[in-house]
């Protein structure tokens, strides 16, 4: 088991009370799995990517990755997120390669590296353009290339094509589903989107309305190669609504709540 997530619980405390953000949730990933999470909005989807990553402290349960349990960030996680977080003043060259250079990993073998992933993610010819310089689809790949230079164990991604166009975002998805075939690369993937976390996801864990936990979990019937023709296949429309009857029943039971 690459990442097990046993019965974790975040509880936000304050002087207008207590709020459970997610409550005894438990997962798993398997070593090379590509692994989706959706659900309502508010249910505590960041609230889990984020302690997974070490940014946040449980307030009972464990995370453990590679058999180690996770007591902050580590280089074994690359995370990815909606904003594209780049140097500014930094060329695409010199962003993939920054994580490199601050461990001291050696200048000829960063930039040979650094053009590797760029090349992966379709930006050769680019290496010396400005964030500026380029779409919003193209700043995200230069930081998943960034991300992915470093060679973590396991890449988290929290709904990063969210703030682009429909047309960018499923070429987005395409690059990675491709990328995630060809490295291997162990993900977690956090998002809103069910038709993306359908197309991307080798299992799909759905969770409730907050307190967020698991509901359910759907293991993928689409083929290995993840593209746009998936979106109209009759076992992608069968888990969309599977999905989309769960989701719209969380909210119903959300209003009566209130």
């Amino acid at each position: 088991m690459k990442l097990e997530v046993k019965d974790l619980t975040k509880i936000y405390h304050s002087q207008n009370g207590d709020v459970t953000a997610i409550d005894h949730v438990n997962l798993q990933v398997e070593e090379s799995e590509f692994v989706m999470i959706v659900g309502p909005s508010g249910c505590g989807k960041t609230t889990l990517i984020n302690m997974i990553g070490g940014l946040d402290e449980a307030t009972s349960g464990q995370v453990i990755l590679d058999g180690k349990e996770i007591e902050g960030p580590g280089p074994d996680r690359g995370m990815v997120f909606q904003g594209y977080s780049l140097f500014p003043w930094l060329t695409v060259l010199k962003n993939v390669e920054f994580g490199m250079k601050m461990r001291k990993v050696p200048a000829e073998e960063r930039t040979r590296k650094a053009m590797e992933y760029i090349k992966l993610v379709g930006l050769e010819g680019f290496e010396n353009a400005l964030p500026k310089q380029l779409s919003g689809g193209m700043k995200q790949r230069v930081a998943i290339a960034r991300t992915l230079a470093n060679e973590p164990e396991m890449l988290l991604m929290d709904e990063p094509f969210g703030a682009l166009d429909a047309q960018t975002r499923v070429v987005m998805q395409e690059l990675l589903a491709k990328i995630s075939r060809e490295t291997r690369t162990t993900i977690l993937f956090i998002t809103h989107d069910i038709d993306e976390a359908v197309l991307l996801g080798d299992r799909i864990y759905v969770m409730s309305r907050r307190p967020g936990t698991i509901r359910e979990v759907i293991t993928s019937s689409l083929p290995a190669e993840r593209n746009h023709n998936c979106f109209v296949l009759p076992q992608f429309l069968e888990t969309k609504k599977k999905i989309m009857d769960m989701l719209w029943q969380e909210s119903q039971d959300a209003a009566l709540d209130r």
